[in-house]
């Protein structure tokens, strides 16, 4: 049974209309915000993936389906979702230490410098414009895959294809 407040967010969520962001805070904040806990330890970063939660649950408010799932499911799904993706992207971050001292970065010759990969821009231009947004997004400027769908709001597995393709592409270029 769906209640009158749950009609009331669904109603405004399908019109667009940003009351139901405030509705929504006030009746389900307290809730999001303890099944992200379960998940992050840390106040700080809890409050930050439940202000990350609502801005996507107002940015794919117009894709809830109340015939496939009840609203609090839907929040929930959203909540524990992007708490998730939080914890695997601090892994990341905590597991990627750059060190200098070990590194030949800074010694290499320019004749061991490969000129075809020098002009990489040019080449990446040559590919369809759907397929550069999803490299520049990913290589260039440092997204995760899930952050460039959310980003550039194309689903996943578009982004997945988009960029297996375009790699596949600029290979034919490199490696003829």
């Amino acid at each position: 049974m769906i209640s009158s407040i749950e009609k009331e967010i669904v109603s405004l969520l399908e019109r667009g209309d940003k009351k139901a962001i405030t509705i929504l805070y006030e009746n389900y904040a307290d809730a999001l915000y303890g099944v992200i806990k379960k998940i992050i330890a840390d106040d700080d970063t809890a409050q930050d993936v439940l202000q990350e939660s609502f801005v996507k649950i107002w940015r794919y408010s117009k894709k809830y389906d109340s015939s496939k799932a009840k609203l609090f499911t839907w929040l929930y799904r959203i909540a524990y979702n992007t708490a998730i993706d939080k914890v695997r992207s601090q892994k990341n971050k905590d597991g990627k230490e750059v060190q200098i001292e070990n590194s030949n970065v800074y010694k290499i010759s320019a004749d061991e410098l490969n000129q075809d990969v020098m002009d990489m821009q040019k080449h990446l231009n040559s590919l369809d414009e759907k397929y550069q947004i999803v490299i520049n997004a990913l290589f260039f400027e440092g997204m995760t895959q899930q952050e460039a769908s959310e980003e550039l709001d194309i689903p996943l597995g578009t982004i997945k294809s988009r960029l297996k393709i375009g790699l596949r592409e600029l290979k034919k270029i490199y490696s003829p």
